[in-house]
């Protein structure tokens, strides 16, 4: 049924992106109310992680399979991609604005490529390479320091957001040596949610979060559910079903309007107002990592 509407499915990875851009709001929000990084991130995967788990007995019992040998590839995409990328993220959005947070995150095709040619000897074409400078011209362009406006951005930040970067193309990397072993997806995103739940469990701060949620139990559960489900089970769900009916390149470019949700988050929740500069920067940006994720 899916596979016959195209419009359908390529409205899921578009979906997977503008939730994906809605999780600085969320994470923000969490912080003002006290919980610190680590907290944040484990919550997330902790309440995530039965919900997989869920979806995976349903949708089919031998994706749990995975050979032990195998356990340093999960624990890599989760601890060294996934829980490096949330880390860095989180603290990126405190210093810059939620746009530019996102458009530094989306530069991570970039390291891919990098981290491509040495570990698997891909090419790096001439049209990769224009690519990504185009990327970086655009992401500068973006971050609002030739300018003396209301952005929201330091040098700290945008380093740290770079480095988001660097974990969540890790997560790609980990992501692809796990697929040329014949591992679904879905098993990938389970193991490696398993993985940070098991580092953050005792990092956690129980006593914090148990005080918060006692305060207000409803709404304070609540939010946290649906920033799990907005944040982790949503987009990934989305977009992992979105690459069983179209191209991966395609449902990538689909994906990447994550910068452009972002955008529109900040100014709707924070007054983000981005300028002519920053938005020709994202519009560069997202066209040359579009072209970027293009197979041909």
């Amino acid at each position: 049924m899916l596979a016959k509407n195209s419009k359908i499915i390529s409205i899921f990875p578009i979906l997977s992106g503008i939730f994906f851009g809605a999780g600085g709001i969320f994470i923000r929000k969490l912080i003002e109310m006290g919980v610190d990084s680590y907290s944040i991130v484990f919550l997330r995967v902790f309440i995530a992680l039965p919900l997989l788990a869920i979806w995976l007995f349903f949708a089919n019992r031998k994706l749990f399979s995975i050979a032990l040998k195998d356990s340093w590839i999960f624990f890599g995409a989760g601890v060294l991609g996934t829980l490096g990328l949330n880390l860095s993220y989180n603290f990126a959005i405190t210093e810059l604005s939620l746009s530019l947070s996102a458009i530094l995150l989306s530069l991570a095709p970039i390291f891919v490529v990098l981290f491509s040619y040495f570990l698997f000897r891909e090419k790096i074409t001439s049209i990769k390479v224009i690519c990504m400078i185009l990327a970086i011209i655009g992401s500068i362009l973006a971050s609002g320091i030739f300018e003396t406006s209301s952005m929201h951005w330091s040098f700290k930040g945008i380093f740290i957001g770079l480095l988001s970067a660097v974990f969540y193309s890790l997560y790609s990397i980990f992501s692809k040596i796990a697929m040329e072993k014949k591992y679904d997806a879905l098993t990938i995103t389970f193991y490696s949610t398993l993985a940070i739940t098991i580092v953050l469990f005792p990092m956690n701060d129980w006593k914090f979060v148990t005080e918060l949620v006692s305060s207000n139990p409803i709404e304070i559960s609540i939010f946290m559910i649906a920033h799990s489900m907005c944040t982790c089970i949503f987009p990934y769900a989305l977009y992992t079903i979105s690459l069983k009916y179209m191209d991966a390149g395609k449902a990538s470019i689909l994906c990447s309007c994550e910068p452009i949700a972002a955008t529109i988050f900040g100014v709707i929740f924070y007054n983000e107002v981005p300028t002519i500069l920053s938005l020709i920067g994202l519009v560069v940006t997202l066209t040359a990592l579009g072209v970027l994720s293009l197979k041909k």
